[in-house]
C-alpha cells in the first residue's frame, strides 16, 4: 500500500529500529524500520529528518499494530523524501510550543496542519452539507446570486468599493435583494451559498470582512414564522448531520454537542424591554438592543427554556432596512436568531406591495431612483415572501466554542488582514 504525509515526528531505538510518525489530514501513521525486516537502504534515506518534512512509503501494515498513539503501523518496503522541510518552523504544528492566533494566521498552512484545526473544517463540511441535504429535500433550488453589484444593497456605508470598467460598483453585503428578485422570477423556495463583504472596521472576535452565509428564500408564506420554522429545521439538520459524521472530531475538540429541541424559543418587541429590565438593562422603548442585551437574553433563555437557539421578532422598523415588512407599529416582522448570545442571522418577511415599497424607501430617506433597478419588478406581480441569511462561520464559532471567529475561516480576512 502507498501512504504519504508530514513527519510528526522520529524516535531511533538503538541502531536497529526507527519509528517515523507520519501526520495525514485524518490520521497518524508509524513506519517501523527494523534491520533485518525493512531494507537496510531505508535508515540511510530516512537520516536526518525533519519535523514537516513530506514523505511517501511503499509497504504492509504490520501484522500487529503496537504502538496505541497511531491509527495504522506499517513496514515500509520503499520510501521517498519527497519535500525536505526547513529545520526551524515558524509555527509548531505538534503544538508541543502553542502560538498565538496572529502567529497561527500568518503561518495558516502549518496552522491547519493541527488535527484540532482540521476538526473545525471537517465539521463546518458536515454541517452545511446536513443544512442543504434539508433544503434539497424539501423542494429548494440552490441559486448562485452576483457578488458585484452596481448599487449598495442596504447602506454606503460598509460596502466594499470596486472599479468596474471604469465604473463604480460594490462586492455585496448579502445577496438579500437578488434573492427576492429571483423570487419575483417565478422561483418558489431558493437557497444561495456564497461569501458576503463588510467594510466594517471591526476588531472584535465575531467580526471578519470577508464571510460566507446560508441564504434561504421563499414565497407564498403565511408570515415570518413560515421562515422561522424553515430556518430551525434547516439548523437542526445540520447539526444532526455533524453528530452522524464527526463523533471523533467533536471529541478531539472537547465538544459535547445535542440536537436542540424545537421550535425554537420566541420572544417578541416590545416584551424584550421588559426582560432586559429584569437584568438591569434598561433600554428606550422603540430602540433596538446592543451586543450585551444578547447575552442577557441568552441567559433569559436557558434558564426559562433551556434553550441555546432563540428567536427574536418584531424588531422597531426604525432599526431594520426598507425591504422588511411591518406589522403593528412600530413594529416590523423581521426575525433574528440567536446562539449562545450571537445573532447569526437575519431574516423575516419582506415587503412585497409595490406602493408600500416606495413609501418605505422614502421613510428611510433613499432616493427611488437609486433603487429603482431593484423595486420596478414589484410593479409586475409579487408573492408574499421571506427567508433569512445565516452567517456560517457564526455558527460554527458558537457551536464549537471558538474563543475568536478568524478560527472558523480557513483564510480570514479583517480589517488588517489580506494575506496570506
Amino acid at each position: 500500500m502507498k501512504v504519504g504525509g508530514w513527519v510528526s515526528e522520529v524516535r531511533d531505538v538503538g541502531r536497529h529500529l526507527r519509528f517515523i510518525v507520519l501526520r495525514t489530514w485524518d490520521k497518524k501513521i508509524q513506519l517501523t524500520l527494523k534491520r533485518g525486516v525493512a531494507p537496510d537502504e531505508l535508515f540511510d534515506v530516512t537520516d536526518n529528518l525533519t519535523q514537516e518534512t513530506v514523505l511517501v512509503a511503499y509497504g504492509e501494515p504490520a501484522p500487529e499494530k503496537k504502538a496505541r498513539a497511531v491509527d495504522l503501523e506499517i513496514i515500509p518496503e520503499r520510501i521517498e523524501v519527497v519535500s525536505r522541510a526547513e529545520p526551524k518552523l515558524p509555527l509548531d504544528p505538534n503544538w508541543k510550543v502553542p502560538a498565538l492566533l496572529p502567529t497561527r494566521l500568518d503561518n495558516r498552512p502549518l496552522d491547519l496542519r493541527r488535527p484540532e484545526v482540521q476538526a473545525i473544517f471537517k465539521i463546518t463540511a458536515s454541517l452545511i452539507r446536513g443544512m442543504i441535504d434539508w433544503l434539497d429535500e424539501h423542494g429548494f433550488l440552490m441559486v448562485f446570486t452576483p457578488a458585484i453589484i452596481g448599487g449598495a444593497s442596504e447602506s454606503g456605508a460598509e460596502v466594499f468599493r470596486v472599479d468596474y470598467f471604469g465604473k463604480e460598483a460594490f462586492l455585496r453585503q448579502d445577496p438579500q435583494l437578488h434573492r427576492q428578485l429571483t423570487i419575483l422570477g417565478g422561483f418558489e423556495r431558493i437557497y444561495d451559498l456564497g461569501p458576503n463583504w463588510r467594510a466594517e472596521p471591526s476588531h472584535t472576535t465575531r467580526h471578519i470582512t470577508e464571510f460566507r452565509s446560508l441564504a434561504v428564500e421563499m414565497a407564498f408564506i403565511s408570515d415570518e414564522t413560515d421562515v422561522m420554522r424553515v430556518e430551525e429545521q434547516v439548523v437542526v439538520s445540520g447539526i444532526k448531520r455533524v453528530l452522524e459524521e464527526r463523533s471523533r472530531d467533536l471529541e478531539l475538540l472537547g465538544v459535547e454537542l445535542e440536537v436542540p429541541q424545537t421550535p425554537f424559543p420566541e420572544l417578541r418587541f416590545p416584551q424584550i424591554y421588559d426582560i432586559l429590565a429584569e437584568f438591569g438593562k434598561e433600554i428606550p422603548y422603540g430602540s433596538d438592543y446592543d451586543t450585551e442585551s444578547e447575552g442577557l437574553l441568552w441567559r433569559y433563555v436557558r434558564e426559562k427554556y433551556g434553550s441555546d437557539f432563540f428567536f427574536v421578532n418584531r424588531f422597531p422598523f426604525e432599526a431594520k432596512p426598507f425591504y422588511v415588512m411591518k406589522a403593528e407599529p412600530p413594529w416590523a416582522r423581521s426575525v433574528d436568531l440567536l446562539y449562545k448570545g450571537l445573532e447569526l442571522s437575519s431574516g423575516g418577511q419582506r415587503e412585497h406591495r409595490y406602493e408600500v415599497l416606495l413609501e418605505q424607501i422614502r421613510e428611510k430617506g433613499l432616493k427611488e431612483e437609486s433603487m429603482e433597478w431593484f423595486t420596478k419588478f414589484f410593479r409586475y406581480g409579487a408573492p408574499p415572501h421571506g427567508g433569512f441569511a445565516i452567517g456560517i462561520e457564526r455558527l460554527v464559532k458558537q457551536m464549537l466554542d471558538l474563543k475568536n471567529i478568524r478560527e472558523a475561516s480557513l483564510f480570514p480576512r479583517d480589517p488588517e488582514r489580506v494575506l496570506p
